[in-house]
């Protein structure tokens, strides 16, 4: 299957290059690649959205400081100065884990380099942002392999939001085991959730399924437990934006309704996530911190008011699912019991 990168590095030279990645607020309107070229800039599209899904953010991350690196290569204070962008860039969203993993994988060539020229760290920190492109693609792929595994044959799929190409550099994590399943069994069919406020599942995952061929449902966020009822779900994979070490697993606001509904029609419920998703300095979802974001992607639906501006709201971005309701947790080292997720880190 050929991969068209999400985002990835374009170099324009060793020490000069900047961050291409597709713009996400867009689709299915129109699509269209963009160039950040500062550490503003990639700040600024992980803020707003440009880019999105928790692997593709640590990619923009991994870039926002190449940029950084860059902008302080004539500074004396070269080191500090690009630790601070780091720092900076790893502010714009607190609950997708694998931006501050990213940044850390960045952060270590920083500090392994520390005596060298300036432009020499810069060249290992692009180089270093490449090979983290790379091997997400791979990684993926090993997600899908595995997750396919236990996809049924002729099986529907429920997922949640967008854990596809779009979320990632390249193939996807949940729509990793989509892809990987259907290209054994072209039976395998997809419903996709809306996924409100900002409908990622019916503006990015149909939009991808469908590009590919697979057979595709869409559905609104309320109707899943009907279709569970109906024995028209078999399974259901989502991806994640952080893991606690016990399995508690934080994803698209959403998810957590999605899993009680399962649970009760005991239909299996899995996670598709890289390790690096996986937050080992933290034991439970009680210390997930979940990102609220302003009220008008509530509110505001094409650009016009759905509600009095009188109303309360309330606009977390993310949810957590409890490990007792996850089936397992598919990574690309296998298939574990939430509650063993721990052995990775052993």
């Amino acid at each position: 299957m050929n991969i068209e990168k999400t985002i990835e590095w374009i170099k324009i030279d060793e020490l000069n290059g900047f961050s291409r990645m597709i713009d996400q607020t867009l689709i299915p309107y129109e699509y269209k690649k963009v160039d950040i070229k500062t550490s503003n800039d990639i700040f600024s599209a992980i803020k707003t959205m440009i880019v999105r899904g928790a692997p593709a953010i640590g990619i923009a991350g991994a870039h926002g400081v190449c940029l950084g690196a860059i902008e302080a290569l004539n500074k004396e204070d070269f080191i500090e100065e690009t630790k601070k962008t780091a720092q900076y860039i790893n502010s714009s969203r607190p609950t997708a884990v694998n931006l501050a993993w990213a940044i850390n994988e960045q952060l270590k060539v920083l500090e392994e380099n520390k005596d060298k020229n300036p432009k020499e760290i810069v060249k290992l920190l692009i180089e270093n942002a490449i090979k983290l492109e790379d091997e997400d693609i791979e990684i993926n792929k090993k997600i899908g392999d595995y997750g396919a595994e236990i996809i049924p044959q002729g099986a529907t799929i429920l997922t949640h939001c967008n854990a596809g190409g779009l979320a990632t550099v390249g193939y996807g994590t949940a729509l990793g085991v989509v892809r990987s399943a259907w290209a054994k069994d072209k039976t395998i069919k997809v419903f996709a959730d809306e996924t409100r406020p900002r409908q990622q599942g019916a503006r990015l995952t149909t939009y991808e399924l469908t590009r590919d061929g697979i057979d595709t449902t869409l559905i609104t966020d309320g109707m899943g437990a009907y279709f569970m009822n109906k024995k028209m779900i078999d399974v259901v994979v989502v991806g994640a934006d952080r893991i606690a070490l016990n399995g508690d697993s934080a994803n698209k606001i959403g998810t957590y309704m999605v899993a009680i509904a399962a649970k009760y029609h005991n239909i299996p419920f899995y996670i598709a996530a890289p390790k690096s998703t996986i937050d080992p300095s933290i034991k439970t979802g009680e210390e997930i911190v979940i990102e609220l974001r302003n009220k008008e992607e509530v509110t505001i639906i094409n650009d016009k008011p759905i509600c009095t501006d009188k109303v309360n709201v309330i606009n977390p971005s993310f949810d957590v699912t409890p490990n007792e309701l996850i089936a397992g947790i598919i990574t690309e080292y296998g298939i574990f019991k939430p509650n063993e997720i721990y052995k990775l880190f052993e």
